[in-house]
């Protein structure tokens, strides 16, 4: 049996306090880091590349769904793209209903896999998966009824290969944590 605390059930942070505390983080982090790599990538030449690669709004929500369970995930998951739109304007409005869809999913899931017992990383997988398929989903149905004013299927395909860095970094960071966590007895 693996010793790893990554492989136990993740406990869930509790109490209103503490649940409004990493929703408001969640939501203050998923909608500054993209503006952070926005800015990097503007001083550095390479426009919203560091942004579009890294998927930044997506750790946050993976881990306070995982952290806070699945409601905390879903109003973080719909707030932050929301909230960053209205602060700057991205993501793009053609981009935003989709993004809201796949960030409620990523949050959803990821707090109803809070307590399954399985590795972090299988659960990263599994949540990242299914805010993939949701917004596929989601685009397959805007085509059939908007046609050429939403975006093609083939953009999401696109979306998840310019996202790999932030897909694989995601593998990297969010298990840690949840284990870091655990660890400390900061959950609960």
């Amino acid at each position: 049996m693996p010793s790893s605390s990554a492989t136990i059930a993740t406990p869930l942070i509790t109490g209103v306090k503490a649940r409004t505390i990493a929703t408001a983080a969640a939501i203050v982090a998923a909608v500054a880091l993209p503006q952070v790599l926005h800015g990097l990538g503007a001083l550095l030449g390479f426009g919203a590349g560091p942004a579009q690669a890294l998927t930044p709004m997506h750790i946050p929500i993976i881990l306070v769904g995982l952290l806070a369970g699945p409601t905390v995930g879903v109003i973080a998951g719909i707030a932050s793209p929301l909230l960053a739109f209205a602060l700057s304007g991205m993501p793009v409005a053609a981009l935003l209903p989709f993004m809201v869809l796949e960030l409620a999913a990523y949050g959803l899931v990821a707090g109803l896999l809070a307590r399954v017992k399985m590795h972090v990383i299988l659960k990263v997988l599994a949540i990242q998966i299914a805010g993939r398929l949701v917004r596929l989903g989601a685009v397959g149905f805007a085509l059939a009824f908007m046609g050429a004013q939403s975006p093609s299927l083939v953009s999401v395909w696109d979306a998840t290969v310019v996202g790999l860095p932030g897909i694989i970094l995601t593998w990297i960071v969010v298990p840690p944590i949840v284990g870091w966590l655990q660890k400390r007895g900061l959950t609960k």
